[in-house]
């Protein structure tokens, strides 16, 4: 069992399987023409199911596979497939656009729950965020997805002036839909030029909905990050992920495993623990794993505290979101 310094469990592990996007959303990716991680510097598939063995040992219970985009990995159905053979709950998040192509995969894995990341619901403003038109291919695997039965969970990162506006029309969705829209306050990392005044808060989502819609808040389950709502006699939920302004850090049991095989304690943390050199060099990575859980912050990395509003992007040590995993 991992436990921090505030005696928090660490049983949830999350692993970014490359930092290639097929996608350039403006707040991740900042330039058309950017440089990716060179293939030998990335996790191969053993080394992953390798890593992965040994937290699972150490008491992990659910993985989740991010990216960039995981599915554009030429091997994720090959990885994706290695790790169902463990005692784990098994996810992933995904922009959506090859969905269709592994429904099959994740039935064999296992797999009954899908992130799929969608900002916005007007396809002209798709284009114009993600620099690529193909809002109808998502639409229809998200379509696809809850007809084959999976759980659908939309990740909507929330943008003061971008797409703010729609809420009430993601919400609308839930209607109709058993989707579970999950709004997300806009983080600060490098690079993608946070302020203070970009985050659209638990508050105001709330403040927001209300004006439509009659809902009840769901009880939070251990470790949850999303604080959820149930409209009334709608199909589906919806949910905030409260990072900025209302922190869910006093139970957190997250680690993050980067494209490069660094383990981070945190999202925010600044350090890093090399766990595929340690492997490469036929290492125990154990040490570094536990040294790593111990070493973690009580909130945001230790980078930031307390209000949001007060926070400094400046002053923040970390990668690029995409360089981490989301």
């Amino acid at each position: 069992m991992l436990k921090d310094s505030f005696n928090r469990v660490h049983d949830y592990l999350r692993i970014s399987l490359t930092d290639v996007c097929n996608l350039r959303c403006q707040y991740c990716i900042y330039e058309e023409h950017t440089s990716f991680m060179p293939p030998h510097q990335l996790m191969q598939a053993d080394e992953i199911d390798e890593i992965a063995k040994v937290f699972v040992k150490l008491g992990v219970k659910k993985i989740r596979l991010t990216g960039g985009e995981p599915l554009v990995r030429k091997d994720a159905e090959d990885i994706i497939l290695k790790l169902s053979k463990y005692p784990v709950k098994l996810t992933l998040t995904t922009n959506g656009v090859f969905a269709d192509k592994f429904i099959d995969t994740f039935k064999r894995a296992g797999i009954n729950s899908v992130n799929v990341s969608l900002d916005t619901l007007n396809s002209d403003k798709y284009l114009h965020i993600t620099r690529r038109n193909v809002f109808a291919v998502v639409w229809n695997n998200i379509q696809l997805l809850m007809q084959e039965g999976f759980h659908v969970k939309m990740n909507v990162v929330l943008m003061r002036g971008v797409n703010d506006m729609e809420i009430l029309d993601f919400i609308e969705l839930t209607k109709e839909h058993p989707v579970h829209v999950r709004f997300i306050e806009f983080m600060p990392f490098e690079g993608n030029e946070w302020s203070e005044g970009k985050v659209i808060s638990y508050n105001e989502i709330l403040e927001n909905a209300g004006e439509d819609y009659s809902f009840i808040r769901i009880a939070d389950e251990k470790n949850d990050t999303a604080k959820t709502f149930k409209p009334l006699n709608h199909e589906g939920t919806f949910s905030v992920i409260s990072t900025m302004s209302a922190p869910f850090c006093g139970n957190c049991n997250r680690m993050r495993l980067t494209a490069d095989g660094k383990m981070k304690n945190c999202l925010f943390s600044n350090g890093e623990a090399d766990i595929l050199s340690a492997l490469r060099n036929a290492e125990n990575i154990i040490p570094l794993i536990e040294e790593c859980v111990k070493s973690k912050a009580h909130s945001h990395g230790g980078q930031f505290n307390g209000e949001y509003k007060a926070v400094d992007p400046s002053r923040i040590v970390n990668r690029k979101m995409i360089n981490i995993g989301g």
